[in-house]
């Protein structure tokens, strides 16, 4: 349990990583496609804030992103090597799943889009919006992803047992 839990904090910092690389360093409002509605209106595109900024940001984009995929890769081979059964991976991906879902909506959805100013830092432009008040608007694509989690668990456990010649 203990590098379940381990994996699961090494996928939480590189998603923040991302975050911070795609909001901080590349800003480009595209990204803000998962925002409320009102901030997506009225969010702008920004000049580099120093010289390689958005190099230096999509190298971070690619390093969380293979460090994210790592994490649940070596959870599948660690089971593997281990001898875990199916519901022993399914397990250990559902709690890395879930953990990181009460992550996203406890510090990114809640605390840094409606507590904080962290957006607003890097896109002014964006203060005032209502959007930062509204807890809960991609409410229906956090359910969707909390109901899809079971499914996506067990094929991560079925393609691990798969690999490693346990089926």
């Amino acid at each position: 349990m203990a590098l379940t839990l381990l994996l699961t904090l090494v996928f939480i910092l590189s998603v923040c990583l991302l975050l911070y690389a795609a909001v901080a360093l590349i800003q480009d409002r595209r990204f803000f496609s998962t925002a409320p509605k009102d901030i997506q209106a009225v969010a702008q595109d920004h000049p580099e804030r120093f010289r390689g900024a958005r190099s230096l940001g999509w190298k971070l984009v690619i390093i969380s992103l293979f460090v994210m995929v790592g994490a649940f890769v070596y959870a599948g081979w660690d089971g593997v090597k281990n001898g875990f059964s199916f519901w022993q991976h399914w397990l250990r991906f559902a709690v890395m799943l879930y953990l990181w879902k009460a992550f996203d909506i406890v510090c990114l959805d809640w605390l840094l889009l409606t507590k904080s100013h962290f957006f607003q830092h890097y896109y002014p432009e964006t203060e005032g919006c209502a959007g930062y008040h509204s807890f809960g608007f991609n409410r229906k694509e956090q359910l969707i992803r909390l109901a899809v989690f079971p499914f996506v668990a067990a094929l991560m456990a079925l393609v691990s047992m798969w690999i490693g010649g346990q089926l």
